[in-house]
């Protein structure tokens, strides 16, 4: 194998989601159903991709430095793809929070709207610096196919990561 491929047989991304249940929101490890594939593409020849479904419109959202977002429903089910600072999501009546920095590790999914979630979550950006994220809608609303590891987050070695 080159030096610049990837070291581990593909397997399934995990990701932290915050979702709901009986009318709560809560913070579950998902592994999402879509597989990693080794790409054959120039280019990337070696890396690992998993298709994570249709979008819709893309946004861009710049934070202020130690920002705090109040509790708020998810406007929409989506990604969020921290791409720099950090962010700390907590949901009432839990002391579960999920730390997620922007970067490689930063990707997130939250479908806690208004209409399964009461009061959805808490989002507070702590860093000294702006937080950047692009938020993507999936299609329709769609919740991609995974399996709920375990309740609380993806611990930090394992979001975004080939699961076993």
């Amino acid at each position: 194998m080159a030096a610049n491929e990837i070291q581990n047989d593909p397997k399934h991304p995990t990701i932290t989601a915050i979702s709901a249940k009986d009318g709560a929101s809560t913070i579950e490890c998902w592994e999402l159903s879509a597989p990693f594939v080794v790409s054959s593409q120039a280019g990337v020849t070696g890396a690992a991709f998993a298709q994570l479904g249709k979008t819709g419109n893309l946004s861009y959202a710049i934070l202020p430095a130690k920002y705090d977002g109040g509790l708020h429903n998810a406007p929409q089910v989506q990604y969020v793809a921290f791409t720099s600072g950090e962010a700390v999501i907590s949901v009432p009546g839990s002391d579960q929070k999920a730390y997620t920095k922007g970067g490689r590790d930063g990707l997130i999914f939250v479908a806690d709207t208004a209409s399964v979630s009461v009061k959805g979550h808490l989002t507070q950006y702590p860093s000294d610096q702006e937080t950047t994220a692009l938020q993507i809608p999936t299609a329709d609303g769609m919740i991609p196919p995974h399996t709920v590891l375990h309740q609380g987050p993806c611990p930090q070695h394992e979001v975004g990561h080939q699961h076993d």
